[in-house]
């Protein structure tokens, strides 16, 4: 990370955190947040406790929560045991933590399934441990992809996984209608280090930049939040307009180089 950057992403963590008080109070509610300690997780779990809340993390990074596997049942069960011990209820679960990601060339059935275990198999186990314990009012966040739509070359473990985490978002919303509401969020192109992107990078984005993990941490407030009382099932994809760019040979100064 460049020193500018670093400047930036300490003006608009302090800007944004101020913010976050005055827009959300979640004053000692129960945040449960999964793959917390270190990107679009991490700025997430700093907005939450901005704004008041209680944060209970699980990663595989050190962290000042809970150290596990996420693709380990065990490690799920003891995790949620955990939490439930200490505070008794949940009031929000944000599935965040990333899948590994391997391709169809070079990928094996052991990290395609990790990925899985990791991505989706793990967001609906936790949703069930947690299922008699959620607050009224309670919420669930699952962190997708715009790759659930779209994909690049050698990205089957990942795109499965947050397709099957979209799929699962309105799935639970359904089945814990009137009690839980649970929506997901498709990140697109989101840099963790706030790098301001310059010329092509940031211009072929309708939005014109590049995003980083308050846009996507905001809008996870947000759906907690009481202003989104009537939204569970949803999808929304926040990035930058990209996948609603159609672009074709020729067009906006692109052109195709078929491979020989």
């Amino acid at each position: 990370m460049n020193g500018r950057s670093t400047v930036l992403q300490a003006k608009v963590c302090a800007l944004l955190q101020g913010r976050s008080k005055v827009m959300f109070d979640f004053k000692n509610k129960i945040v449960v947040i999964t793959g917390g300690a270190r990107g679009i997780g991490k700025c997430i779990a700093a907005q939450f406790s901005a704004a008041g809340a209680v944060v209970c993390l699980i990663d595989v990074l050190d962290n000042d929560y809970f150290v596990g596997d996420l693709a380990d049942k065990t490690t799920l069960e003891v995790f949620a045991k955990k939490v439930i011990d200490e505070y008794g209820h949940v009031d929000y679960l944000i599935n965040n933590a990333a899948p590994k990601s391997c391709g169809i060339t070079n990928g094996s059935y052991e990290d395609f399934e990790y990925a899985q275990r990791v991505g989706v198999t793990a967001p609906f186990y936790l949703s069930k441990l947690f299922a008699p314990y959620f607050a009224e009012g309670a919420s669930i966040v699952n962190i997708s992809s715009s790759r659930d739509r779209m994909s690049q070359p050698e990205t089957e473990s990942y795109t499965a996984a947050k397709g099957g985490i979209s799929a699962l978002t309105h799935a639970m919303a359904i089945s814990f209608s009137g009690k839980v509401r649970v929506n997901s969020i498709s990140p697109g192109w989101i840099d963790n280090n706030y790098i301001v992107y310059e010329g092509a990078d940031a211009v072929q984005q309708p939005a014109g930049r590049v995003g980083n993990p308050l846009d996507i941490a905001n809008m996870v407030l947000y759906l907690c939040s009481d202003m989104a009382g009537f939204l569970t099932g949803e999808n929304i994809c926040i990035d930058g307009g990209m996948t609603r760019h159609m672009i074709y040979h020729g067009d906006c100064g692109w052109s195709l180089e078929p491979k020989n």
